[in-house]
């Protein structure tokens, strides 16, 4: 539609030449009404088109960038968690919302010139060879001139497009991750060197990004060299033919003056389209860098076996039920083997045979690389089996079933993550039917009420700023505490990096409100082992099944 209304321009010129022969030859102005009124019509004809046309263009690409954007969320949360290739989550963010908005332009600029670029001039060379030959020619021989240089300055455009992609995204995983460990860089002394890294970082990017720049300028450089000359070229020509100096270039005797405005008037309309090209050659580069972006962050890899299935839903009572312990559920592990072909994945025993019977509480003890760690994510589903299979209650756990299966699942990490909002929205993680009596009441069975700063109301930053290591563990309890589904609580190294008083506090509320569920937890404390009751110990031949 945008390159329809483009051509209206050829008519418009055709009834502006003819005005002009006409006062030449002395008509007057009542000769004019008729050529003025469709000269008007045409122009807003054009407008509306063109206005038209582009809020269609600009919706389609918000639908495309949206897709892409989807698509590409899908893909990074598909990734299995221990896959160490993955992106951070600063270049995944840059990406996403920044470089990302990159195709925008690209597709509501660049494709729209692309596809006028390649009718328009076309349309009106045989509209110009019609009255002369000449000057179609003079046209057509300039017109290979601006994509040839625009080709060449595309490509330098596009690595510089990627290198400042790169350099922004690169920046922007920087400063992420020094914000999350500022508390650390300022207990070590080092904010002044981080500081100073900061601002080589950004001097590099202001540099590549005026590199971008320097060659978009110079791409509208050329373009408006090569037109401007191409334009000089036939004016000169039409004028000397208007004079008699030249008597060639036409299909006939001479041009009248109706036919040389003719034209001259649509001689930088030839390359209007291609000015338009030249002014959004920059945001193809900056486009195709953002495609290609999102294409390797979308790239196959190892996915996350049921990742993107819809778990069933838990039905929740509207009134304030008190917390309720959900049924425990009995897990089997048949000749179980770890799928290696993640780079930098834990270990694993080469194959493992186990039964955990409904509600009974197991600890897995063993040294460090024993695979205590992958054999949690395995029974969650985080990991792909290389051999045999894990059963909850019966069920196989696989790409059908994960997410259902891990729905009746509580994860408690090492590192557990603490969103930026209250205490109470981090136990309920915005679950439906989780009322603040129930918050405030697996608080207190934690051992947290007598901390002032984690009542339910108050306010928490990102990463659980305040908190303690051991109050941290205490409410990621508390967070699996209130689940209604979760039957099986998958507990890794809950008293890692704690002193001794902390970690029987946290072991203390660890086995609270575990009683009634089936409790795995991976540890190399050898007090919180003997208080589980079973210990399988990992890394000892033939000792996998044995309890201690």
């Amino acid at each position: 539609m945008i390159g329809l209304a483009a051509l209206l321009w050829i008519p418009q010129a055709a009834l502006l030449a003819l005005a002009v022969h006409r006062l030449a030859q002395g008509q007057g102005l009542a000769s004019m009404l008729g050529l003025a009124a469709g000269f008007v019509v045409l122009g807003a004809a054009r407008a509306g088109m063109e206005g038209w046309g582009e809020r269609r263009v600009f919706r389609q690409a918000r639908q495309v960038l949206s897709a892409w954007r989807r698509d590409t969320a899908q893909a990074v949360a598909c990734r299995m968690p221990w896959d160490r290739s993955a992106p951070s989550s600063g270049h995944v963010a840059s990406a996403l919302a920044e470089q990302a908005e990159a195709i925008l332009p690209w597709l509501t600029r660049y494709q729209p010139a692309l596809r006028r670029g390649m009718v328009v001039p076309a349309v009106i060379a045989v509209v110009v060879a019609s009255v002369s030959w000449l000057a179609a020619l003079i046209l057509i021989l300039a017109l290979p001139l601006i994509p040839l240089s625009m080709v060449f300055i595309g490509w330098c455009a596009k690595a510089a497009s990627e290198a400042q992609w790169q350099a922004q995204g690169g920046m922007n995983g920087f400063l992420l991750d020094r914000l999350r460990g500022l508390e650390t860089l300022r207990a070590l002394g080092a904010v002044d060197v981080t500081a100073q890294r900061l601002r080589a970082s950004a001097e590099s990017l202001r540099e590549s990004t005026m590199r971008v720049l320097r060659i978009a300028f110079l791409s509208s450089a050329a373009l408006e060299l090569f037109s401007a000359l191409a334009v000089a070229m036939v004016a000169v020509y039409v004028g000397f033919h208007l004079l008699g100096e030249l008597g060639f270039g036409t299909w006939r005797q001479g041009l009248s003056l109706g036919e040389g405005l003719f034209i001259l008037l649509l001689a930088p309309a030839f390359f209007e389209p291609l000015r338009d090209l030249a002014a959004a050659w920059h945001d193809r580069a900056g486009g195709e860098a953002a495609i290609d972006a999102l294409a390797r962050l979308s790239a196959p890899a190892q996915t996350l076996p049921g990742a993107l299935a819809a778990p069933l839903a838990v039905k929740q009572s509207a009134a304030c039920p008190p917390i309720q312990d959900p049924a425990p559920v009995a897990v089997e592990i048949r000749g179980l083997g770890c799928q290696r072909s993640v780079a930098a994945e834990p270990t694993a025993p080469d194959t493992l045979n186990l039964r955990i019977a409904a509600g009974e509480h197991v600890a897995l003890l063993g040294p460090s690389g024993s695979g205590k760690s992958t054999l949690l994510a395995l029974i969650a589903g985080l990991l792909r089996p290389r051999c045999g299979d894990v059963r909850i209650d019966g069920v196989i756990l696989d790409d059908r079933s994960a997410a259902s299966l891990r729905a009746r699942m509580a994860w408690v990490g090492q590192t557990p993550h603490i969103f930026g909002g209250t205490v109470g929205d981090n136990v309920s993680v915005w679950r439906p039917g989780i009322f603040n009596a129930e918050i405030e009441a697996v608080i207190g069975r934690v051992r947290l009420g007598h901390v002032g700063h984690a009542a339910a109301g108050e306010r928490l930053g990102e990463g659980g700023v305040g908190l303690s290591g051991g109050e941290l563990v205490r409410l990621a309890l508390a967070r699996a505490a209130v689940d209604p589904a979760a039957g099986l609580w998958l507990v890794d190294e809950p008293t890692a990096h704690l002193d001794r008083d902390t970690a029987s506090s946290v072991v203390d509320a660890l086995l609270t409100l575990a009683r009634g569920r089936t409790l795995i937890v991976a540890t190399h404390d050898l007090a919180l082992a003997a208080r589980v009751g079973r210990v399988i110990r990992l890394g000892e031949p033939g000792a996998d099944r044995r309890a201690a």
